[in-house]
């Protein structure tokens, strides 16, 4: 009867650890995957900075003026490659889903453009302020500054997404 109840117990602990290795396994593939989303994300962002400060460059270099900030198109496609990762998990454009491909993926372009304009203001800011200016000061002219400006870089970043957001979306 003795070995009843230690056999019963140590079904009970494999069971125990089965579990947890399946719980194991399963965190391990959910990583590895979202990290496979993560590095699409990153080179697709960095391939389109490097190409911005690019043509940064090239413009700026027509009026004399040396600007070589590619070291930023790495740090802010690695940042932003995160927040949009996390903006894809709060399933953003789900009720467009039934709708025709376009829809969806327009949606989620204009919004993730403005988020990547709301982090690189917030960026700026913040190495403002950690280089003693005010915040006023700190806020980037983007565009030129003028809401016209605002409109087309938001305009050029959405459609810049749209063929990424395109293929992610195929691929599902």
């Amino acid at each position: 009867m003795n070995d009843n109840r230690d056999n019963v117990g140590a079904d009970r602990s494999l069971t125990s650890r089965d579990h947890l290795k399946q719980i194991s396994q399963s965190l391990k593939v959910k990583a590895v995957s979202e990290f496979k989303q993560f590095l699409v994300i990153f080179f697709y962002l960095w391939i389109l900075f490097a190409l911005f400060a690019c043509h940064q460059s090239i413009v700026l270099a027509q009026h004399h003026v040396d600007y070589k900030p590619y070291g930023f198109a790495f740090v802010n496609a690695f940042v932003l490659a995160k927040v949009m990762l996390v903006a894809e998990k709060l399933n953003l454009g789900q009720k467009l889903r039934p709708r025709p491909l376009l829809f969806p993926i327009l949606y989620k372009s204009i919004i993730f453009a403005l988020i990547l304009i709301t982090f690189e203001v917030a960026e700026e800011v913040a190495v403002g302020l950690f280089k003693g200016k005010t915040i006023t000061e700190s806020i980037p002219n983007i565009g030129g500054g003028s809401l016209i400006g605002v409109v087309t870089v938001a305009i050029i970043i959405s459609v810049s997404l749209i063929p990424f957001l395109f293929t992610v979306r195929w691929i599902e």
